[in-house]
């Protein structure tokens, strides 16, 4: 009767320190922002939820946001933005609450999400046609600024005109900056070339 009592105790204490958690040595934690907070550990970002379980593993691509607390990364309407860097330019993209890729990095720039809309700026590659002298194709490539909804689908050009832009892996492009603002579920300000602003319409 006594090894059994014994027994029991122990596979009982085994079990609840098997099943704890803790989660030590963190350089940062931040305030939960869609039921997440993010901690910080050897300069990665993780994520964990309201019961303190890990739930996005330390990763090296998460991209901060400046917050009145601090700066730090980020979900808002369930995204959260990373960055992946290819031939010295930057691509942004996002991941869901589960860690995973649901917009793969494409956008030179791009702003976290309101009301299921972001903004980003898009890089568009223009065929020009051929340098029959150097026997290479000529191409142009030019970004505009956009509204994406919460999949990376464009919903509206912003600055339909576009801003023609050189890639070169030995000059790395700084990610151009967001002049566009969101100022309600449908409406965008779009800032013109001379400064002046238009309202637009998403849908």
């Amino acid at each position: 009767m006594k090894k059994t009592i014994i027994l029991f105790a122990v596979l009982s204490l085994m079990t609840f320190y098997g099943n704890a958690q803790s989660v030590e040595n963190l350089d940062y934690v931040s305030n939960f922002n869609d039921g997440l907070a993010a901690i910080k550990k050897d300069n990665q970002w993780g994520f964990i939820n309201m019961k303190g379980d890990i739930v996005i593993n330390f990763r090296n691509d998460l991209v901060s946001t400046e917050s009145e607390d601090g700066t730090y990364p980020i979900f808002k309407d369930g995204r959260c933005l990373i960055v992946e860097e290819k031939g010295g330019v930057s691509y942004f993209g996002y991941i869901d609450t589960s860690g995973k890729i649901v917009v793969k990095p494409q956008f030179l720039n791009a702003s976290n999400y309101k009301n299921n809309v972001a903004i980003a700026i898009n890089l568009v590659k223009e065929d020009l046609g051929k340098n029959e002298v150097l026997g290479k194709n000529v191409v142009n490539y030019k970004y505009f600024e956009v509204a994406i909804d919460t999949n990376g689908n464009i919903m509206k050009y912003l600055s339909p005109k576009g801003i023609v832009v050189v890639l070169d892996k030995n000059h790395p492009l700084t990610p151009p900056k967001i002049t566009s603002k969101l100022i309600s579920e449908n409406l965008c300000a779009v800032m013109t070339g001379d400064n002046q602003w238009i309202i637009e319409k998403i849908q």
